[in-house]
């Protein structure tokens, strides 16, 4: 069926504001329709995100079209947030990787010029953790939003309780633009409510990034409600449980595809609404020990040499926050003090939003984390990793994220602070 338009969405479509627009609407028509959608509604979070950070040469229709918006004066009606920056001079790379980059990234300069004139909120608005205090980009629950970024949006959506679709890069910003968006999937109740439960019945607690690389793995884009996590993080949200959800939602999202999830006793709506968000027809999942042991086993290495010495590690996909990047410290410290070792025996990486690192550098950590010869960084991970050169390097991770899009190779925290530390020597 035809989406039904306002009069004044009507006159955009028809041209009343111009070609630019009507283009624009015409996408975002399209769109909704594709998934069902009947009306468009507002977008009324304070500020959009952008998915779109890196200045790829090679992706000149980008930057045509945002040439075209702004001459058009069709610029974002908020304020945005994009996905962290590509390039750091100051994380670890040979002098040919180094070329490489500069021949990747290219545009990197003329693309942030384009996005000042859009809309960005400021000139250290990138990261994944827009949400972040130190950022500012924090929706309300129920705010609708105009998001891409998997990672944020599985947040948004799940701990903020606001209301975004998985879109597309450049859909969001259309959104952002016209100030509407299609009304379907999770900005729907419907849409909203679970047709997985997954029941936690491990003995400790679980890894965040493998309890949600199993969950989505297994419900894909579908929405889940967990029961049992509560036990292990809480019924609050505390910044703790805030940083175990981020890390979760993330691997859930790029290991399946989920845009929400709800937490028994915990998340905004499963406090509100409990098992009624739950469909009659849900399918349940249960996840122990042995299966978190599985999933975990499953993950290939795609390593030239499996037993090769790892080259780099990087810690903070999606970016850390500030508390992590505290407990980071504090916890390797101790690690270094316990092997008699000053500084790390792998080159290691901690990335985390501008702002927020801007935040941990007026601390005593900062100095002691960059005395033991850890980099602390704003970039993505996946970004550096995208450099060819750089993906055939033997690089470890505690992301999910990074080991599903990259040549990254996954272990867990505590395995990572080993290797980091010297305990390890092979792979």
């Amino acid at each position: 069926m035809p989406m039904q338009l306002t009069a004044e969405q009507q006159h955009i479509l028809d041209g009343g504001k111009g070609e630019a627009f009507a283009r624009i609407m015409k996408t975002l028509v399209m769109y909704g329709e594709t998934f069902g959608a009947e009306r468009m509604v507002p977008v009324t979070g304070k500020m959009g995100h952008l998915v779109t950070s890196f200045g790829l040469s090679v992706m000149k229709p980008l930057y045509g079209l945002m040439n075209e918006l702004i001459e058009a004066g069709a610029l974002s009606r908020q304020p945005f947030s994009v996905d962290p920056r590509p390039l750091d001079k100051n994380v670890p790379a040979n002098p040919l990787q180094n070329l490489f980059f500069k021949v990747m990234y290219s545009k990197q300069r003329d693309y942030d010029a384009q996005l000042r004139k859009l809309g960005i909120a400021k000139d250290n608005a990138y990261s994944c953790t827009c949400y972040m205090d130190e950022v500012g980009n924090i929706p309300q629950k129920g705010d609708v939003l105009s998001w891409a970024e998997s990672s944020a949006v599985v947040y948004a959506n799940s701990v903020l309780g606001a209301r975004c679709n998985r879109n597309s890069g450049i859909l969001e910003l259309f959104g952002s633009i016209l100030g509407w968006a299609p009304c379907f999937g999770l900005l729907t109740d419907e849409g909203r409510k679970a047709t997985w439960v997954v029941q936690l019945k491990t003995t400790k607690q679980p890894e965040a990034q493998v309890l949600g690389s199993a969950i989505g793995m297994r419900v894909m884009e579908d929405v889940p409600y967990i029961k049992g996590l509560d036990a292990w993080i809480g019924t609050e949200l505390t910044q703790d449980a805030r940083d175990y959800l981020k890390d979760m939602g993330a691997a859930s999202a790029s290991n399946g595809a989920v845009g929400l999830y709800h937490v028994e006793n915990l998340t905004p709506e499963a406090r509100e609404l409990g098992d009624a968000l739950i469909t009659q027809d849900a399918r349940v999942y249960v996840i122990d020990d042995e299966e978190l042991m599985r999933v975990k086993a499953g993950y290939p290495c795609i390593w030239k040499s499996e037993t090769a010495a790892p080259k780099l590690c990087f810690v903070g996909c999606p970016h850390l926050s500030l508390r992590q990047l505290h407990t980071w410290t504090e916890r390797l410290l101790k690690a270094l003090q316990n092997v008699g070792r000053q500084k790390v025996a792998i080159p290691t990486v901690f990335t985390a939003a501008p702002g927020v690192l801007e935040a941990f550098e007026k601390t005593d950590d900062f100095a002691k984390l960059k005395n033991a010869g850890v980099v602390t960084s704003y970039i993505c991970p996946l970004m550096y990793m995208n450099n060819p050169l750089c993906g055939k390097m033997p690089v470890i991770t505690n992301s999910n994220k990074l080991r599903t899009y990259t040549s990254a190779r996954y272990y867990e925290s505590d395995e990572i602070l080993q290797r980091i530390c010297g305990e390890v020597r092979q792979v």
